[in-house]
């Protein structure tokens, strides 16, 4: 915690933040007053996501108002107002409902970020149904695993998609009765159908029914260290969490252009690909294209991008890549840069203000929580290295495991523990399809238990120091595996770390770090030392690396998290787990 803070001069500010006192607003928030932000179903029938996200906007003077900008990897830009966007979701809830596939029914997708896509995702909250994306690199075997653990009813998808992975697996999956392919114009055997024709014929009206702030409305699906993938039950109330994020997190203003990199096939894609930015009735970019550096460069400049949502997967590869992002584009309309999937090191965050012109700001969710829970904000100076400060109405503690089944809250404000968040916002999850014990074993009391730990500084800014089943015992030491990693990413020559223990007798583990070396560097003995040095002199010996071996590619989850677990399991001969989402290296 030795990085310099980067102070906020409101001079600059383009527009005056959201939130300007943190302090006072936190302590006067209630989610009562979000809820009246929100328009709720006309005649007090409830609360939907997909009105909030579309139908309000679009019946009122925003009707015309470009809501999603679609770009082709071809070059191809096609805009969708609010209106647009409302008709067509209305025509894919009514796909369903001709289909006989109601309330709490799944519907899932398989599907490249198109706008097929984003149709189904909000026709079938409309129809009150389940979405749950699929990423649309998975192999045959997690979809399958998550088709039959989801109960999935409709699967969305393309010919190419499903003739690869799911043509297959249909004898296995009985309950999958539809597959609704986003490419073709005729229907095939075995209820494949042509989503085409089906949207065509459908009405552009429907009344959106009944919906309790409780009815399932999403499924995501999450790895597990073992066993297989859970799938975590989110409402329709989690709304309330993404509009206020977007407005205290993202904050985002009426005239903002907004893009989302992640994809629609996790958490993040649709909490913040879809659904926050479309409840401040912004204007939400989508790239059909995967990463590339210029590329993504330049969809900021000719996009004039405002808010820009990525990951540090992204960030640390254009960091690799040598590019200096202003020096060879305009991108004096950014606003604001944020990143989430797995912590960002401090050296990310500086480099976004040399190349970027402005700090990254880190914040800290899972999939569990439905969205943003602790966050660097828009007027606040950012620590860099710290996830921020809890989001107004969350409360997030570091607890202390106390005797058989219970915990305390640490009462000292410096701290380091377990981090836990007190139960009751509203996007909290609500289950593991089909697995209460699970569920039940994430919860002492009143309080949601993380699994990661995490110190508390004297000004309440949380800082990640690992998952709970990652920390390193070492010589009496409780090692960080990201402290390690942030300093050795430090070193002109690392592009990438991954850090684990490694079982020795003398000392319990050792430190032991997988580098991913920058262009220009090559795996010498000499670079080898030059690191084990470099790291000894800023860490210590107790916590710096013992050992360190080179790597060309560090194994990482498909949305970019580098998977410690799986190093570990590798280096010592153990079984791998859950690697559904395991990153596939070309």
């Amino acid at each position: 915690m030795d990085w310099q803070p980067i102070r906020k001069d409101p001079s600059s500010w383009r527009v005056t933040p959201n939130l300007l006192d943190y302090q006072k607003t936190y302590d006067n928030f209630s989610w009562d007053s979000v809820r009246h932000e929100l328009a709720g179903l006309p005649d007090g029938r409830g609360l939907n996501i997909a009105h909030e996200a579309v139908d309000r906007h679009a019946d009122g003077e925003s009707g015309v108002k470009v809501a999603l900008r679609w770009l082709g990897k071809d070059g191809q830009v096609r805009d969708f107002s609010y209106l647009d966007l409302k008709i067509q979701s209305n025509r894919f809830a009514n796909v369903l409902k001709t289909l006989g596939v109601g309330k709490g029914e799944r519907v899932f997708s398989l599907s490249s970020r198109i706008p097929e896509l984003y149709f189904a995702v909000l026709g079938t909250l409309k129809n009150t149904s389940v979405f749950c994306p699929l990423f649309s690199a998975f192999g045959p075997e997690p979809i399958a695993q998550r088709l039959e653990r989801g109960d999935a009813r409709v699967l969305v998808t393309s010919e190419r998609l499903y003739r690869k992975k799911v043509a297959k697996l249909r004898p296995s999956l009985p309950q999958l009765e539809y597959v609704l392919l986003t490419d073709s114009t005729e229907d095939q055997p075995d209820n494949v159908l042509s989503l085409s024709r089906l949207l065509a014929e459908s009405s552009a009206g429907f009344t959106i029914p009944p919906t309790d702030p409780e009815d399932m409305a999403l499924l995501h699906f999450t790895s597990g260290t073992t066993g297989k993938p859970k799938g975590a039950v989110h409402v329709h109330n989690a709304v309330l969490t993404h509009y206020l994020t977007g407005k205290y997190v993202l904050d985002l203003q009426p005239d903002d252009i907004f893009w989302c990199t992640a994809d629609c096939g996790w958490v993040t894609g649709t909490s913040y690909g879809i659904i926050a930015p479309l409840t401040h009735g912004v204007t939400n970019l989508v790239d059909e294209a995967d990463f590339e550096a210029e590329r993504w460069c330049r969809t900021l400049e000719e996009q004039q991008i405002n808010v820009w949502y990525t990951a540090p997967t992204a960030i640390r590869m254009l960091m690799r890549s040598g590019l200096k992002p202003r020096e060879k584009y305009d991108l004096s309309s950014l606003r604001l840069v944020h990143s989430v999937g797995e912590p960002l090191n401090p050296e990310a965050v500086l480099w976004g203000v040399d190349a970027l012109g402005l700090p990254i700001h880190d914040n800290w969710w899972q999939t569990e929580t439905g969205g943003i829970m602790i966050a660097n904000y828009a007027a606040m100076e950012i620590r860099p290295g710290s996830m921020g400060r809890p989001l107004p109405g969350v409360e997030a503690a570091i607890v202390h495991r106390v005797g058989k089944g219970n915990i305390e809250p640490e009462t000292q404000t410096e701290c380091e523990g377990e981090l836990a968040l007190r139960v009751g916002w509203p996007s909290m999850f609500r289950n593991y399809l089909h697995d209460e014990e699970r569920y039940r074993n994430c919860f002492v009391g009143d309080w949601y238990i993380t699994g990661d730990l995490a110190q508390r500084d004297s000004d309440g800014y949380f800082w990640f120091v690992g998952r709970a089943d990652d920390i390193i015992k070492t010589s009496g030491h409780m090692v960080g595996p990201f402290e390690v990693e942030s300093v050795l990413m430090e070193h002109p020559a690392v592009a990438e770390v991954g850090v684990i223990g490694k079982p020795e007798p003398m000392i319990g583990e050792l430190v032991k770090a997988f580098v991913a070396l920058n262009v220009g560097f090559s795996a010498t003995e000499e670079l080898r030392l030059e690191l084990l040095g470099f790291a000894r002199k800023k860490l210590g010996s107790a916590v710096a690396p013992k050992e360190i071996a080179f790597t060309e590619n560090l194994p990482k989850t498909r949305s970019g998290k580098i998977m410690r677990r799986l190093l570990k399991a590798r280096e010592l001969g153990l079984p791998e787990g859950d690697t559904s989402t395991l990153e596939v290296t070309r």
